[in-house]
């Protein structure tokens, strides 16, 4: 396995000030990071570039889409900055070095119809991810598409909508990722839902319920890391928190209380949580 952070518990644009933060994660013992991708500077993400190399990390990033860029916008100039701005996402990958692009780009978070995803919108977000995935097999990086709760968005909500995603697509560059947040709320069965996104899964996200410490809250680790080892999944294993650092984070991610001691003792705490548990089944 390996072991990474997302850095949206600290910051939404990583740099020059975050670089203590980098030390002490590699301290901890974290192989890699995962990178908010929300700005499209290319030289500043080749700067950090060098600096996570220095550290000796491994990356990916994380992204989203909003209302101005909906890939599944009936808009085709909303859906067509939408692609445009995965592709930006996607040089910055280049730039910095991360293998892949995780996150719920496949469509605008926050932004519902009032209805589920009509059939013109599944097309559009296929045709969207299948453009954005050409692009992405330019610069070899591969897309983890996310799913999330139906509070979040409404047009991937589960693994079986992810993987029909996916398949549709039908691009080698197109992938999925398992969160164990999205899936607590949304799965019937979390085993079943590893087992179906098996195939395609890139990366997890390891997210407690209430998006504090994992393994300090009611999330089923055991079925998970049974299944997660069951499947063969040996890839990354990503802790995704949030805090109150950043009041933009916080207020898309719903956190009005601190769920945690410290960003250190999440870290380390969480670190420590993934090791075990993976130890255990080895």
């Amino acid at each position: 396995m390996k072991y990474g952070m997302n850095l949206l518990l600290w910051n939404g644009d990583i740099g020059e000030p975050d670089l203590p933060t980098l030390e002490m994660l590699k301290r901890l013992g974290y192989d890699g990071v995962e990178l908010p991708m929300f700005h499209h500077d290319i030289e500043k993400y080749a700067w950090l570039g060098k600096k996570l190399d220095d550290l000796g990390f491994e990356r990916t990033g994380v992204t989203i889409r909003l209302a101005p860029d909906n890939p599944i916008s009936p808009d085709p100039k909303i859906r067509a900055a939408g692609v445009a701005a995965t592709k930006r996402t996607l040089d910055c990958c280049q730039a910095v070095g991360a293998t892949a692009l995780i996150g719920p780009y496949h469509s605008a978070i926050g932004e519902f119809s009032g209805a589920g995803p009509t059939k013109d919108e599944w097309r559009w977000g296929v045709d969207s991810m299948r453009e954005a995935a050409e692009h992405a097999d330019r610069v070899r990086v591969n897309l983890g598409v996310e799913y999330l709760n139906r509070f979040e968005t409404y047009l991937l909500t589960s693994a079986a909508d992810a993987v029909r995603f996916v398949q549709d697509v039908g691009h080698a560059r197109c992938r999925t990722m398992y969160d164990t947040f999205h899936a607590n709320i949304e799965e019937k069965g979390l085993a079943e839902a590893i087992r179906r996104c098996a195939p395609y899964i890139i990366q997890v996200h390891i997210s407690e319920n209430d998006r504090g410490t994992p393994g300090q809250g009611h999330v089923d680790w055991k079925t998970t890391f049974d299944t997660l080892r069951e499947v063969g999944y040996d890839g990354w294993l990503t802790v995704e928190a949030f805090g109150l650092a950043l009041p933009e984070i916080a207020a898309a991610t719903k956190i009005w209380r601190r769920m945690y001691e410290s960003e250190e003792q999440l870290a380390r705490d969480a670190l420590s949580f993934m090791k075990r548990e993976v130890a255990l089944r080895s």
